[in-house]
């Protein structure tokens, strides 16, 4: 990364980086993918070798089932779980004790009589927990959301107002900045995005989307970037991505491109946000940050079919941009250009949901079925080491203070060295 460009990033990011930078500090994981949201651990190193029964710290099995994936603070482990209750559901959220795994507190949110549809793949609990000044904050899409005290889990607020209706169930996390929550609510009717004031849970602002897709449902994380000063909230949607004003809702440009469905959350460098625009058919889109208005002929920098993912978000090293596909194809690219480095099939017998990681100057790729290779970095491929567990692997795993936090279908591990 040259001088210019690393100064462009800084700049664009660095009213995010306070908080960030204080937790990585702690050795906290207080969100999706990390302090910063980008997929990176920046303390001290995590183990290299795994298995049911070797470096596992501690195994906890989890009630339910849930994909959120484990957030870290102060020495605890925030997750979500939907318990089966006689054809309805238990929205729980959990706090485990980070050094020996027992339970801290377990709280039901919301009780459900009967259990929506979902996908086979998808579950009630697939929102990842956000932490942040004492508070727990907790989504499940369509069903509700609510603040927990991290010390005791008791209910601080909840909001059952943003409802829409989901198709396959619910699947983006809040993103937290300047005081709000931003969800994506991209139902199958009138979708929209929406910001939540996190000390009392009120709606600030609920934006409904400017394009109407033929198929309008998606499951996206949103990404907050701040252009020329200002927050803005970066989110994909059905045949387009849209760009909003924190503060105010207002949609301040939009790239179309064709899509529904879309997963993976945003990637921000180099002046761009990276992103998928669509489930069957993915193809990445580079487009310079900013502007006003419709943007697609004039900011779109570069675009990549072949190997780009539905569902697992893209992650920046450098200037090397590494994903997975679904189907387990891993490639690296430039991210400023889109050239290819290399593309190679990780596994044939799992799909892949995760988020791949950067950690121990490695990325991580974890398959659905318990499968986690090593790569090496770089713009050569070599694959460093694999390890396996028992059951599914479709949460992203999460880090803190040398250990690793994976969880499955029916447990919780904590490795370590």
């Amino acid at each position: 990364m040259n001088h210019s460009s690393k100064l462009f990033t800084s700049m664009l990011l660095m009213p995010l980086a306070a908080f960030s930078a204080m937790a990585a500090e702690l050795g906290d994981w207080p969100q999706f993918r990390g302090p910063n949201s980008d997929g990176h651990v920046k303390n001290v190193a995590s183990p290299l070798e795994w298995s049911d029964s070797k470096s596992v710290a501690w195994k906890i099995a989890i009630p339910g089932l849930g994909w959120s994936s484990p957030a870290l603070a102060n020495g605890k482990v925030f997750l979500t779980t939907a318990v089966p209750n006689d054809g309805g559901l238990s929205l729980r959220a959990l706090a485990l004790d980070a050094k020996t795994g027992k339970i801290v507190w377990e709280r039901e949110v919301r009780a459900i009589a009967k259990a929506p549809k979902i996908h086979s793949k998808n579950s009630h609990a697939s929102p990842t927990p956000v932490v942040r000044d004492g508070s727990v904050f907790v989504h499940f899409g369509a069903l509700g959301m609510a603040s927990l005290a991290a010390a005791d889990g008791s209910i601080q607020w909840t909001n059952f107002e943003l409802d829409y209706p989901p198709v396959h169930g619910s699947g983006g996390s809040p993103v937290f900045h300047d005081g709000k929550l931003v969800i994506v609510c991209d139902g199958s009717t009138k979708p929209f995005v929406a910001a939540v004031d996190a000390k009392t849970g009120k709606v600030a602002w609920k934006q409904l989307r400017s394009v109407v897709g033929k198929i309008n449902h998606s499951f996206v994380t949103p990404t907050v970037a701040v252009i020329d000063g200002k927050a803005q909230v970066m989110a994909p949607g059905p045949d387009h991505f849209a760009a909003y004003d924190l503060e105010t809702g207002t949609e301040l440009w939009r790239v179309k491109a064709p899509g529904w469905s879309v997963v993976p959350q945003p990637t921000i460098g180099h002046g761009l946000v990276i992103y998928n625009h669509d489930y069957d058919s993915p193809e990445l889109l580079a487009v310079k940050l900013g502007g006003k208005g419709d943007v697609t002929e004039s900011n779109i920098v570069w675009r990549l079919k072949q190997g780009a993912p539905s569902s697992p978000s893209p992650l920046l090293i450098g200037d090397e941009l590494y994903f997975v596909s679904d189907k387990g194809i891993a490639s690296c690219v430039n991210a400023k250009t889109g050239e290819r480095y290399w593309m190679e099939r990780l596994s044939s017998d799992s799909n892949y949901s995760a988020s791949p990681i950067f950690v121990n100057g490695r990325v991580l790729f974890l398959a659905e079925n318990g499968l986690a290779t090593w790569v090496q970095v770089g713009q050569k491929f070599a694959v460093l080491g694999k390890n396996s567990v028992p059951g599914r692997t479709l949460a992203t795993p999460a880090f803190s203070e040398g250990a690793m936090y994976l969880r499955t279908d029916e447990h919780l591990y904590k490795f370590v060295k």
